[in-house]
């Protein structure tokens, strides 16, 4: 058996019994034509391998003369082109569960699938914690020679550790044995002095070699595994490793030797200071033989220890599977790493680092390992070898706390809390006979004494109906049914003219053979394959590909070409179906049709007036425009005074509904345009108006207030606007050059005006001071 492991912890939910059945693909059912149709799918058998959602039609007269690979295709478009249900072999997946077997902690325990290639079904299967159980607690142990005092702390640990255990379990039960290497050379020194006392050189009396020595079965008397602890004696070999995973083994399949309970949880301890041969080791001694796998236990020795091999890792993990077993690994500090990396292979494993091999320590070593694993809940899914390539499985955990386990494990089990596993399994494909198989999987919560047996159907071959006839190439094309027995009929060719074979392929009136698009066989038209699509029909007249395109795709995507018309997909409609059946595209922002001025045809607005545009007819750009046309209406009202009473006067002149309101503020948007009736007689027949066709059917709004204003007093306003607004610009221009005039006469060069009248000063005194010396000279 091959396993997929997963490890998962319990959550407090109500019992979950129920299946899910899951069948998918890796291609999606967008997609799902392009798997099932290809030129190559000639066979039921070949159609269902594309993939599940694959259906074959046996139908006899299904598309008359088309290639068998238009026979395979998705079951829904099959059925548009005239191929019953009752006449299309699908893909099957069932799951059903036996629920007759009662169980206190596994559920279901046994469930049937049938499957086909590509498929998968997902069921549910919980695990109860229990509050207490009884235990089965086996310790073997390394005797080799550097054992000797871990040996003799092991005579105080059977009272003490039925003690501590009454607080975990309701009932504790110790067996013992013994291990350490096979006795064969280069294991063990075989001189004949050396195989019945491998420490004669020491002057002690030692116990021979051995692979395994079942040495005391389950018990509950404390006294009597204290007594035989206290008879053990140690033994030698030659090299570092010993034989515990072979040892290990045996321990667990030897279950009637052993005396392993039913109902027990079962730990097996093994205790040594060394690392163990692993699988081919033995070659070394010159053994080849795998191990089976099987007990070979004779007066409590292990006999098989020098014929065959060390069990394999895998081997041993389904064996302790197989047998419901926790292993504990008591091994000192030095080993720790060693076998730190072992338990990752081997499921339901705890390992304890001591460094030294007291009581107090192999005690509080048991008492949290019996912890730590029933709070971690392990399943295992286990299928035979013969069929583990052809399948596939996925497990997903559902903690306590109600969350999927990220790394695939839950710890943290309390009493009484139920786990759940939604596992799936899926098929690849058939075996090579291409026969249907019966497959059996094993879901094994790692420790507990129940399980669930999943009993797989893999159907791999078509049955099409009671007749069995698939009508697939490995039916004859002259096959035909005669007084109820299949028999080929074969043409005489020796006697029958060309013209006599070809007439049943010739329609009325028309002197081609299968209408050019195909060759007379038996009498029976078979049409050629084109690269557009299917030619079929009695005589090659009808095709899947004449129909309409929309957008470059046959039938726009959206449906299929039967007798050269369209049958569309549902919620699809029109030659090429390209339109819907909904009216949602055409659903304004007001929640009507078109904002209640069209009709949707092929999922757009068609206007019924010419004025009205955009996609959903909102816009009237010269509704707008023309208050005018609906001042006669109006003005009806307004020489009727405005009142309830004589508005129906206006019937006749309005054909739509009017109102009547003081303010006009309160019917602001944009589904409304303001108007203004402006009489020329007197300005006290200004009215303002309003019209919408908000729901529909145009509506008028008409203020019963006058809304008067003078055109002289809009003269005279004008005016005195326009003049302030001059003056206001006279005076910025005046105070800008007043101070651009005052900023240049106190600027330290001073104006141009004061730069002239200093140069003149000094001009002046100049002409002073000439003066003044000419006379000094004269």
């Amino acid at each position: 058996m091959t396993s997929w492991l997963r490890t998962y912890d319990s959550a407090c939910l109500c019992l979950l019994l129920c299946c899910l059945v899951v069948a998918f693909s890796g291609e999606s059912f967008s997609a799902g034509d392009s798997v099932c149709r290809s030129p190559g799918i000639t066979s039921c058998t070949d159609c269902l391998s594309r993939g599940p959602q694959c259906a074959w039609c046996f139908e006899e007269g299904f598309l008359d003369g088309a290639g068998l690979s238009q026979r395979c295709d998705l079951p829904v478009n099959l059925l548009r082109r005239g191929c019953a249900l009752e006449f299309m072999e699908q893909s099957e997946v069932k799951v059903e569960v036996n629920a007759t077997i009662s169980s206190t902690q596994v559920s279901p325990r046994d469930i049937s699938i049938t499957l086909r290639p590509g498929s998968a079904a997902s069921f549910i299967v919980s695990v109860k914690q229990l509050e207490r159980y009884p235990v089965d607690l086996y310790y073997l142990v390394d005797v080799s020679a550097s054992m000797q005092e871990n040996l003799d702390q092991l005579k105080t640990v059977g009272v003490a550790l039925s003690l501590r255990m009454t607080e975990h379990s309701s009932d504790l039960w110790l067996g013992f044995g013994s291990f350490v290497d096979k006795p064969v050379s280069p294991y063990i020194n075989v001189h004949p002095s050396k195989i019945h006392n491998p420490c004669s050189d020491f002057e002690i009396r030692c116990r021979p070699a051995h692979g395994f020595h079942h040495v005391l079965s389950m018990t509950s008397n404390m006294s009597e595994f204290t007594r035989v602890i206290k008879r053990q004696r140690i033994s030698g070999n030659m090299d570092t490793p010993e034989g515990g995973l072979d040892a290990m083994l045996q321990a667990a399949v030897c279950q009637r030797a052993v005396g392993w309970r039913p109902e027990a949880k079962r730990l097996l301890l093994l205790m040594t200071d060394q690392p163990s041969h692993l699988a081919l080791d033995s070659r070394l001694a010159g053994i080849v033989v795998p191990h089976d796998g099987l007990c070979h236990l004779e007066d409590n020795v292990y006999k098989g220890s020098t014929r065959m091999d060390h069990p394999s890792l895998g081997q041993l993990s389904d064996k302790l599977l197989e047998n419901h077993i926790y292993s504990i690994f008591a091994v000192e500090k030095q080993q720790y790493q060693w076998y730190e990396e072992l338990i990752h292979l081997l499921p339901g494993s705890y390992l304890g680092k001591l460094g030294l091999f007291q009581a107090p320590n192999l005690i509080d070593l048991v008492v949290d390992a019996y912890k730590r694993l029933l709070s971690e809940v392990v399943v295992s899914v286990s299928v035979e070898d013969k069929a583990v390539s052809r399948y596939w499985v996925s497990v997903t955990p559902l903690c306590p706390d109600g969350s999927t386990a990220a790394e695939h494990s839950c710890t943290g089990v309390q009493p009484d809390q139920t786990v759940y596993f939604n596992i799936t399994i899926g098929q690849h494909s058939c075996p090579d006979d291409g026969k249907d198989e019966d497959v059996t999987v094993m879901v094994r919560p790692v420790g507990y004494n129940e399980s669930t047996v999943v009993r797989i159907r893999s159907k791999c071959q078509c049955t099409c109906g009671p007749a069995g006839q698939c009508r697939d190439a490995n039916a004859s094309p002259c096959k035909q049914t005669q007084n109820g027995n299949n028999q080929e009929e074969r043409p005489n060719y020796g006697m029958m003219k060309d013209s006599d074979s070809n007439k049943n392929c010739k329609a009325d009136g028309s002197d081609v053979v299968c209408s050019g698009r195909g060759v007379c066989e038996c009498g029976k038209c078979v049409c050629e394959q084109s690269r557009l699509g299917a030619v079929y029909g009695k005589y090659c007249e009808l095709d899947d590909f004449s129909c309409p395109y929309e957008g470059g795709l046959l039938c726009g995507s959206r449906g299929v070409c039967v007798l050269g018309e369209c049958v569309c997909e549902d919620g699809w409609t029109g030659d090429s179906c390209n339109c819907p059946v909904s009216t949602a595209t055409c659903q304004s922002s007001n929640g009507l049709l078109c904002s209640g001025r069209g009709k949707c045809v092929c999922g757009k607005c068609v206007c019924d007036d010419p004025q009205h545009s955009g996609d959903f007819c909102e816009r009237c750009p010269a509704c707008q425009s023309t208050c005018q046309s609906y001042w006669t209406c109006v003005g009806c009202h307004l020489s009727h005074g405005l009142t309830q009473e004589e508005a129906g006067q206006c019937n006749h002149t309005c054909a739509l509904l009017v109102g009547y309101m003081d303010d006009m503020s309160g019917q602001a948007g944009e589904t409304w345009i303001h108007c203004m009736y402006i009489s020329n007689d007197s300005c006290r027949n200004s009215y303002r108006f309003q019209t919408s066709s908000k729901s529909g059917q145009a509506q008028l709004l008409i203020s019963t207030r006058p809304d008067c204003v003078s055109s002289s007093l809009r003269l005279v306003r004008t005016f005195l606007s326009v003049c302030a607004l001059t003056v206001l610009c006279g005076l910025v221009v005046v105070a800008v050059s007043r101070l651009l005039l005052q900023k240049r006469r106190w600027s330290p060069g001073g104006t141009v005006e004061d730069a002239g009248y200093h140069c003149t000063g000094k001009v002046l005194r100049s002409e002073v001071e000439l003066h003044s010396s000419a006379n000094l000279k004269d």
